[in-house]
């Protein structure tokens, strides 16, 4: 990755591999800031549009509705509204296509080698060089689905939990900081 290796972009690579699913830069910096770290909001979204220039993170949007698949509000609903975009630290091994939940905001990688040879062929066919695209699914995680008997799946064994979030001490209460 390039780009200076300043003690913010540190800190935010930091607080970036704490989380297993994306973050809007608002929790990133409500964490960053929760942290002790002395950060300014607009330096979160300096160093997260250079770590996304650098391929250093995944980026998708955010575009879920106030109310979450169940019909009620969104636990996962971000401060940025419809729209956001959420950051998640890339893997060494390179960019990934995830499958999101609408509700909580859980993230996974999925198999996408098709979607990578498709695209690679589009490039082929028409003659266009640099070539992006953006894939992102979205669904409702078994967790999120309404049980009829009150209950919850529990998540696969050995899998790493998600990021829950939890509601820090804000006025508005839209803040949220990591509690994994």
């Amino acid at each position: 990755m390039g780009g200076r290796m300043t003690r913010q972009r540190r800190a935010v690579m930091r607080a970036l591999a704490g989380c297993q699913d994306f973050v809007s830069a608002q929790e990133l910096y409500a964490l960053l800031v929760a942290g002790d770290h002395a950060i300014g909001l607009t330096t979160v979204y300096r160093v997260l549009r250079e770590l996304e220039a650098d391929g250093g993170v995944d980026v998708v949007r955010d575009e879920r509705s106030a109310a979450g698949a169940n019909g009620g509000t969104s636990r996962a609903r971000r401060a940025t509204g419809e729209g956001g975009r959420l950051y998640r630290l890339r893997p060494a091994d390179g960019h990934r296509h995830y499958l999101m939940c609408r509700d909580c905001g859980r993230s996974r990688p999925v198999d996408s080698e098709v979607v990578e040879e498709w695209a690679g062929r589009i490039a082929a066919d028409t003659g266009f060089a640099a070539v992006e695209h953006t894939v992102e699914l979205t669904g409702v995680c078994a967790d999120c689905l309404p049980r009829t008997d009150g209950c919850r799946p529990s998540g696969d064994e050995g899998e790493a939990p998600p990021c829950h979030w939890d509601r820090a001490p804000d006025p508005r209460g839209r803040v949220r900081s990591c509690a994994s």
